[in-house]
């Protein structure tokens, strides 16, 4: 599926809207992909992590045997899918963490709590025409936990020139090259 690189401004689309419109960024994609999970009989979880200087990212989680993986819809290479091998919640954020950088700094700071869709009304992220601005501020104010001290962001070293090359690997290009890269 496309990227939603929301030309006409910032969107929240619904399951009804992602599939209406055949593009998506990751909240989006996390709808769907929840939704998906749950008509298969299983909780429709997500998790929200933050970046300072950088775009968040909202992933779906899955558990198998006890242990969590994710889905995942990015532009990039580096923040899609995770097998279901971590153990905790912040295993799997932690996944991410190497590869979340922006402008040659390491960025990812929080991941949440996960947070079930099944306290939202089907029709607000579902089936919702409109944008579904109240679920995206819900996951935003949901419990979350630093992914590092304060003390160790002296000590990150920066991506390499390998991965700034990896880096610039996009799936779908847009008209402007850096929004092609924001997602």
């Amino acid at each position: 599926m496309p990227a939603n690189f929301e030309p006409n401004g910032d969107t929240l689309r619904s399951v009804r809207g992602v599939l209406h419109h055949r593009e998506a960024h990751c909240l989006e994609a996390a709808f769907v992909a929840a939704c998906a999970l749950w008509l298969h009989g299983e909780p429709p979880l997500v998790m929200d992590l933050t970046a300072k200087g950088d775009s968040d990212h909202v992933v779906t989680l899955f558990r198998r045997d006890g242990c969590w993986g994710a889905i995942s819809k990015s532009n990039h290479a580096w923040l899609r899918w995770r097998d279901p091998v971590y153990r905790s919640l912040r295993e799997l954020a932690m996944s991410y963490f190497h590869e979340y950088f922006n402008n040659g700094r390491k960025t990812l700071r929080t991941y949440s709590t996960s947070i079930d869709l099944r306290r939202f009304a089907p029709d607000t992220w579902i089936t919702n025409a409109e944008d579904c601005w109240d679920v995206g501020a819900a996951l935003d104010d949901a419990r979350h936990y630093p992914v590092i001290k304060p003390t160790q962001r002296r000590w990150l070293m920066p991506p390499d020139t390998t991965v700034l090359k990896a880096d610039d690997i996009v799936q779908y290009e847009s008209r402007d090259r850096k929004t092609a890269r924001k997602y």
